[in-house]
């Protein structure tokens, strides 16, 4: 089983910065891809950023350029650095592990709101 905890959600003014963690536990080492996606009230869960062990990446259109995805793997730990946020980011945000053994994990969310 893989665990995801995510942590740095917040409020903040249009055009701040939030950065996002995500810690992976249990079979942590299992885990080959890593990402966030975004769930805005009314809409339907979007993938925002994923990266894989080897540090490929891949961002939706709308974030290009301004969030930028990370990984430690010696700490099983993934980032999400969101820069010049707008309101259209509010969002809870999910971290989420694909594991070939274990299948696709998520963690609890954590509440992102961008005031304009």
């Amino acid at each position: 089983q893989v665990q995801l905890v995510e942590s740095g959600g917040g409020l903040v003014q249009a055009g701040g910065s939030l950065r996002l963690s995500c810690v992976a536990s249990g079979s942590a080492s299992s885990i080959n891809q890593m990402g966030w996606h975004r769930q805005a009230p009314g809409k339907q869960r979007e993938l925002v950023a994923l990266i894989i062990r080897g540090g490929s990446t891949n961002y939706a259109d709308s974030v290009k350029g301004r969030f930028t995805i990370s990984r430690d793997n010696a700490k099983n730990t993934v980032y999400l650095q969101m820069n010049s946020l707008i309101p259209e980011d509010t969002a809870v945000y999910y971290c989420w592990g694909y594991s070939g053994s274990f299948g696709n994990s998520w963690g609890q969310g954590t509440q992102v709101t961008v005031s304009s």
